[in-house]
């Protein structure tokens, strides 16, 4: 099989891992690759579905996913996916960057309820934290326990080896060769948990028999297939070294930042080994295994070889018999040709006379034309002039007809344009008397508006002259009465009210009545001054 480029396997492993954003919960596992291990963060997300009444009606699991991405905002799922669904509840796997956003997103979802469209019924949500899948101590003592045929005092029987799915190729991978992971860097890598008893990376082995014989024929397995991920064995010397490796990896996965500071993480498939894999016995059954499969492939390269002689021998009988017919017909090919070329040379010289006859008919079938078009062409001319002619005189018969029409629509027009003159100078007088009676009618009502504003202004001002004049008297009046003696003031006052007047008319021996303003009162009052009394 081909190798391939770097490139494609640069894009394929971008693919296998995730782009990781938040990379603070990460735990340092060998600084030198830039591993890293960061808690799996994931939700059990549980909606109740409403009972559908209608038939043909269903639940839309997107809307759904769409409801439960707006309530996790402003936060985001990395991963969200329908793990069962069911008439009863719809039930979603959620993943996040961080496990400390668990608490939060809890809080926004669960005892919650979203409506959906097209029903009237709300969907209740429960959330919880997921519980990762991970062997403890007691799976591993259990089994070894139970499993017959185990011996924990030999390596690979005990819990003591480690299997790893879904590791990426390039995180362990060297320069020199980009493409496959390294055994040497996996050996470092877990050593950090404790001393190492031996490494196994099934993908470095091509005579593995998983991949030996298909269909009767033989086929080793290629380490240079396009691979994204790898598994691997790795056993401890002690058991210490285990447990501390299987509790690191608890409820982990595997983070790598790269030079330009991105980080990228991978989900890994992690088990206690349970097939003896690198037991003592396995490993010489897989050396056998591989020492008969070399031998058996070398067998096949030199029966190759053999074959590839015959059929060398073969092809070159072959070339030489191919040549010797290539020859052959070659030979007789150009004596075809030249057979060929001859008659096309009679048959070109028959053709050459052929088209000299006729083109020496074409000339004169040219020259018959051309004097007849000449004839034809004298014709015509005669005939246009005899039509320009024509043409000439009833057009100069139709222009002094039109030139009389002209005549005689301009002298309407004339006539037309002064009987509309005289009108237009009737109206404008007609308007101009109009005019001027409605200056007149104008200035008339103006003069008019003026002289009752006038009469109107000197009403005001000779009613302001009389109420001034009789405020002045009322004023000289209140002087007099002030200087004169109270006395007799009172029994002016007392007369008055004791007289019956009526009307204006003022009893004999008395004069004119006089206002007088009480004080006391804040009223005027009417006196006379009477004949006998002087004031």
């Amino acid at each position: 099989m081909s190798r391939p480029t770097v490139h494609h396997l640069q894009n394929s492993v971008l693919s296998a891992a995730q782009l990781c954003n938040n990379a603070s919960e990460a735990i340092e596992l060998f600084e030198e690759r830039g591993l890293f291990l960061k808690p799996i963060a994931k939700l059990n997300i549980s909606v109740t579905l409403p009972q559908l009444k209608t038939p043909g009606k269903s639940l839309s699991n997107w809307e759904v996913m769409e409801k439960l991405k707006r309530m996790a905002q402003p936060d985001q799922f990395l991963v969200l996916r329908v793990s069962k669904s069911s008439l009863e509840f719809l039930r979603f796997e959620a993943e996040v960057e961080a496990k400390s956003l668990i608490k939060t997103l809890i809080a926004r979802m669960d005892g919650k309820a979203i409506k959906l469209s097209g029903f009237t019924d709300s969907l209740k949500i429960r959330a919880a934290e997921a519980k990762i899948p991970f062997p403890i101590r007691h799976d591993w003592d259990s089994f070894f326990r139970d499993a017959k045929g185990m011996n924990e005092a030999n390596p690979g029987e005990r819990p003591d080896t480690i299997h790893l799915e879904n590791l990426p190729c390039r995180w362990f991978a060297t320069k020199s060769e980009p493409d496959l992971p390294s055994e040497n860097i996996m050996r470092r890598v877990f050593q950090t948990f404790g001393d190492l008893r031996h490494i196994d990376v099934p993908l470095l082995d091509p005579y593995r028999h998983e991949n030996q014989i298909t269909g009767g024929n033989f086929r080793t397995f290629s380490p240079f297939s396009n691979q994204l991920t790898f598994e691997a064995y790795v056993q401890f010397k002690e058991y210490i070294g285990f447990v501390k490796a299987m509790d690191a990896l608890k409820g982990m996965k595997l983070m790598r930042k790269t030079e330009d500071g991105k980080a990228y993480t991978a989900e890994l498939k992690i088990d206690f080994d349970k097939t003896r894999h690198l037991s003592a016995k396995s490993i010489r059954r897989r050396e056998k295994e591989r020492q008969r499969l070399m031998d058996l492939e070398k067998e096949r390269e030199e029966q190759k070889k053999l074959e590839r002689e015959t059929e060398e021998r073969r092809l070159e009988e072959e070339r030489i018999k191919k040549e010797k017919e290539e020859s052959n017909k070659k030979r007789r090919k150009l004596e075809k040709l030249t057979r060929k070329k001859m008659r096309q040379l009679e048959r070109e010289e028959k053709r050459r006379r052929k088209q000299e006859e006729k083109k020496q008919q074409k000339r004169e079938q040219e020259l018959q034309r051309k004097i007849l078009l000449e004839e034809r062409k004298l014709l015509i001319a005669q005939r246009r002039l005899e039509s320009i002619r024509l043409l000439t005189e009833l057009l100069e018969r139709a222009k002094i007809i039109q030139q009389q029409t002209e005549v005689e629509r301009k002298l309407a027009e004339l006539e037309e344009e002064r009987n509309r003159q005289v009108q237009e100078e009737q109206q404008r007088k007609e308007e101009a008397e109009r005019k001027k009676k409605r200056d007149e009618d104008r200035r008339l009502r103006e003069l008019k508006r003026r002289e009752a504003k006038l009469k109107e202004k000197l009403m005001q001002n000779h009613e302001k002259r009389e109420e001034k004049r009789k405020e002045t008297e009322r004023e000289e009046l209140r002087q007099q009465l002030a200087t004169r003696p109270k006395r007799l003031k009172s029994a002016v006052v007392k007369t008055e009210t004791s007289t019956n007047i009526r009307g204006d008319e003022s009893p004999p021996g008395r004069s004119s009545p006089v206002e007088v303003f009480n004080k006391k009162t804040g009223t005027w009052t009417s006196i006379y001054n009477y004949s006998g009394i002087h004031f």
